[in-house]
């Protein structure tokens, strides 16, 4: 068992254990794979509960992510379609959202759980807190709640920024970049945060330097790659092959809800994996690649 856990990755993922009999014991999440899947046999500190089900582990398996955020997608996702014993609850604990660009009489982002309306909708993300700091560090570098006419305040602030109603479409369109996740675009406000945050520690403004700080983590969070979850309700069925083994992976209304693998050969992969839609070939064919890595150990 140890040396299949070595085989696992350094990034992050869901894990699943299965007993002898093939049956699905437990699903989780890690920043690091490895890491986290070794804690069973070293350390459980605070899930003593789980020790009885560490002593029935037959076989691990893994999904390597690309990021934090699409592991905590995929282990909801497969928690909601399926709850194994030894998980406590149905999904992830956080909450889902999105972000909402609204450009009319009051413009600015803000936090919806759920899509209303004609207004663009960016998501979904998960975690409430994370999304609304996100939204307040694209406010704070992209003030556009201070783009309107006939309100006192908000154009006296406007001022205070050097911005007006002129300015409203400019920003929005780099919001919209940023949600879009445009390169260029998230790194240039990403290091505006930076700046500010080091200021405001240069300035010995501890309490808002943190502050910042916490905005540049949820914007790298809602950013990051991400696609297991998607704003489409789209079905797919995607399929990687390695060494003997396939792993299939199926969306429906946009949600990645299961996850399995079998051993076929390559003439029977083949056409499954030719059908897969591009942008999961490589997250396919990576995993394909760990399972058949965890099964030869």
């Amino acid at each position: 068992m140890i040396r299949s856990v070595r085989a696992l990755p350094t990034g992050p993922g869901v894990y699943r254990f299965r007993d002898d009999g093939g049956k699905v014991l437990y699903i989780g999440r890690a920043r690091n794979l490895r890491r986290r899947v070794q804690s069973y046999w070293v350390n459980l500190g605070d899930r003593p509960h789980l020790a009885r089900m560490v002593r029935r582990i037959a076989r691990v398996e893994g999904v390597w992510c690309d990021s934090d955020h699409e592991a905590a997608w995929l282990e909801r996702n497969l928690l909601e379609h399926s709850k194994p014993r030894w998980n406590r609850v149905e999904g992830g604990a956080e909450v889902v959202g999105y972000i909402r660009l609204d450009d009319g009489s009051r413009p600015g982002l803000r936090f919806e759980h759920t899509v209303r309306g004609k207004a663009l909708h960016f998501g979904p993300y998960l975690g409430g807190l994370r999304i609304r700091q996100a939204i307040s560090g694209l406010h704070r570098v992209l003030p556009l709640q201070y783009t309107v006419e006939g309100d006192g305040s908000a154009e006296e602030f406007g001022r205070l920024f050097g911005i007006g109603p002129g300015d409203r479409e400019a920003l929005a369109r780099t919001a919209i970049a940023v949600l879009e996740r445009d390169p260029a675009a998230v790194d240039a406000l990403r290091a505006e945060l930076v700046r500010r945050r080091d200021r405001a520690s240069a300035e010995l403004r501890y309490e808002f330097a943190a502050k910042v700080q916490g905005e540049i983590e949820a914007l790298d969070w809602i950013v990051a790659e991400q696609k297991v979850a998607w704003l489409e309700p789209r079905d797919a069925e995607v399929y990687g092959w390695a060494d003997g083994v396939l792993v299939r992976f199926e969306l429906r209304a946009g949600r990645m809800c299961t996850w399995t693998q079998r051993a076929v050969g390559e003439t029977t992969a083949r056409e499954r994996v030719a059908a897969t839609p591009e942008l999961w070939r490589p997250f396919a064919r990576r995993n394909a690649e760990l399972a058949a890595r965890l099964l030869s150990q």
